[in-house]
């Protein structure tokens, strides 16, 4: 986590968008054009060489898409291919279009709703761990990540299938850090401020967007609810596996963090968006979103240190990441679902050129290595380096090291291990305030764990040693073991469950509830 990074008012993000209109022109569409067919041959050797099944690009330079294809198909090994109107799942590159829907209420001032609202006004039921900090909280700071909630706060509740109005109700259990002196990444969080400002206007999140923004901008492909994604005919397949290896990955269903995830779109509905980033809240020289509103989305609050590709100078806006590198002040999001999904939009505002990558894989670092091969070939006529293969390393680097180390410390296990206990004495029903209920069951003479509201998530446990077994608690992630460990009482029977994996926050052990 970073100490905070007070660094600009919202004079300077309007005087940043100004400077990106100012200097829009400063790339053409033929200078764009001129690089397109290296970029071109780039994409369609990522494609060949199995990076991801299918993606799709568009490239707006100015109030003009300059580039519009998809490449690949929709899923591997079925003649199913991509194209510009391929639906995407966008995963957390819906958190600079949220921030788009939000300025663009706080633009029309209609019930009074700034960014500086105050969430305790706009949706009394919600509360933190702590007094102050609720009575306090704005949009704003959810959408700069500094409330103090941990980056993980409500996530396993998401993955174990509870709803958003219990994630958001039990977010209250959980302790907090510096309230806005510290920048902690929170999907929950910024789900809460833009259901804040929907319950503000009196309309649900999914309403408020097609209303103040997919319709308005004609984006007849992009909605913030998964069925909608479901019903597209031309919708990409997640992928998981890896390069030249990808299977279909678990579907995904994100409609609990909607406007932190849960967006789906396709490359020429996010065109039309990217035109409207770039033309300060214009499209075609009609104005669309107030400047200033939309101005502040891009202003740097919170530091995050450097990139760990390129290394330019890293902050958090109110949903969007702004850095500055080796081409000036950058606004963009990445987006990924470790169950096959990986996206990217990346603008440069002075220099007035932009770009959205969309990919059904996870993980691969290309949306990001084709973003920096562009700029680079655009104002140097050459890649200055492979940062497809550096982004790929980055990626891999995500949950690589941690499924190894998980593997290497059970693949040992105990010559002569201690036998369990008879099942029934780990038998019954475990709870705790944050997660609710776990009900260790038998089946088949095995032990088997089920979470979740109605204990639809099942685990079956392998026992390991006494009173230690091991589940492998990710779809996505199927070769990755945690440890569950039964703590046993007086009476000889478990008085406790200890749940690896769901500990982050330190709710993994439950109490017997009977």
């Amino acid at each position: 986590m970073k100490r905070v990074g007070l660094l600009a008012t919202a004079a300077f993000g309007v005087a940043l968008a100004n400077a990106g209109a100012a200097e829009a022109a400063n790339v053409t569409r033929a200078e764009v054009e001129a690089v397109l067919p290296t970029f071109e041959a780039m994409v369609a050797k990522a494609i060949a060489d199995g990076e991801v099944p299918g993606l799709s690009v568009a490239i707006v330079a100015g109030d003009e898409v300059v580039y519009l294809k998809g490449f690949g198909s929709r899923e591997a090994g079925k003649d199913a291919p991509v194209g510009p109107d391929t639906v995407f799942q966008l995963a957390s590159f819906s958190k600079p279009i949220s921030a788009t829907v939000v300025a663009a209420v706080v633009g029309d001032n209609q019930h009074g709703i700034g960014w500086d609202s105050l969430i305790s006004d706009l949706d009394p039921s919600f509360h933190l761990k702590e007094a102050w900090p609720t009575a306090n909280l704005t949009v704003t700071d959810l959408f700069a990540h500094r409330s103090g909630l941990p980056g993980n706060a409500g996530n396993e509740l998401e993955d174990l299938g509870f709803d958003r109005a219990t994630i958001m109700q039990r977010l209250a259990e959980v302790p907090l850090a510096p309230f806005r002196a510290t920048y902690s990444y929170s999907n929950f969080g910024i789900t809460e401020g833009a259901d804040a400002v929907a319950k503000g206007e009196g309309k649900d999140w999914a309403d408020l967007a097609e209303e103040r923004l997919f319709k308005p901008l004609g984006m007849t492909q992009t909605s913030a609810r998964y069925a909608d994604f479901l019903s597209r005919p031309d919708r990409a397949v997640l992928h998981i596996g890896g390069t030249g290896a990808w299977k279909p990955g678990p579907l995904r269903k994100p409609d609990a963090q909607a406007p932190a995830g849960g967006v789906s779109s396709s490359a020429r509905d996010l065109a039309t968006w990217l035109r409207l980033e770039l033309g300060n809240g214009s499209l075609g020289g009609k104005p669309m979103i107030d400047p200033a509103a939309l101005a502040a989305t891009h202003v740097p609050l919170m530091e995050r240190g450097s990139n760990p590709v390129t290394g330019g100078a890293s902050f958090y806006g109110r949903g969007w990441n702004v850095e500055f590198g080796r081409y000036g002040v950058q606004w963009g999001h990445a987006g990924a679902f470790s169950n096959g999904a990986r996206t990217l939009v990346s603008i440069l505002p002075e220099r007035g050129i932009g770009i959205v990558v969309l990919t059904n894989a996870f993980p691969t670092g290309l949306p990001e290595g084709l973003a920096d091969s562009l700029f680079d070939l655009v104002f140097t006529g050459k890649v200055g380096k492979d940062w497809i293969g550096a982004w790929d390393n980055a990626y891999a680097g995500l949950f690589g090291p941690a499924v190894e180390a998980a593997k290497a410390r059970f693949a040992n296990p105990p010559a002569e291990p201690r036998p369990a206990l008879a099942n029934a004495a780990y038998l019954g029903r475990y709870a705790n305030d944050y997660l609710g209920n776990a009900l260790i069951s038998e089946e088949n003479g095995s032990l088997v764990l089920r979470l979740g509201p109605k204990g639809e998530r099942r685990f079956p446990l392998v026992h390991y040693d006494r009173d230690l077994f091991v589940m492998h608690p990710a779809e996505e992630m199927p070769e990755m073991p945690s440890a569950v460990t039964f703590t046993i009482g007086l009476g000889g029977k478990a008085e406790q469950v200890t749940i690896e994996s769901l500990d982050d926050l330190g709710f993994g052990t439950l109490k017997r509830a009977e």
